[in-house]
């Protein structure tokens, strides 16, 4: 019984450090990342998918869930309005099976 309490506590920490919790800050020099929404799927480096709960938002695959208080975020980020001054460029998909990246070359960032 210890023991299945013992990976229960693991597997449930292991958890919530992969889920993709963002907090959108106020001011750029807040920022973790600096993200500038795309119109159009083809130039984005990562497809998103607002995830309505948060257990939901799993791994590095493009699964948000949007926090309400910065230090519950895993990543910060900030709307930056040009796209040269993005670190990372997403598009919003509205399904959760289009998420995922286009650019793996960037997926370290959201690690």
């Amino acid at each position: 019984m210890k023991h299945l309490s013992v990976l229960t506590l693991l597997l449930l920490t292991c958890t919530s450090i992969r889920a993709q919790k963002i907090f959108s800050v106020d001011a750029e020099y807040k920022a973790d990342v600096k993200v500038f929404v795309v119109d159009a799927e083809y130039k984005a480096d990562l497809l998103v998918f607002k995830e309505d709960a948060e257990y939901k938002a799993t791994g590095n695959e493009g699964k948000w869930f949007f926090v309400d208080a910065e230090y519950k975020a895993k990543k910060k980020i900030f709307f930056v309005d040009a796209e040269y001054k993005a670190t990372l460029k997403v598009f919003f998909v509205d399904a959760e099976y289009k998420a995922g990246w286009k650019n793996n070359s960037k997926k370290a960032i959201m690690y």
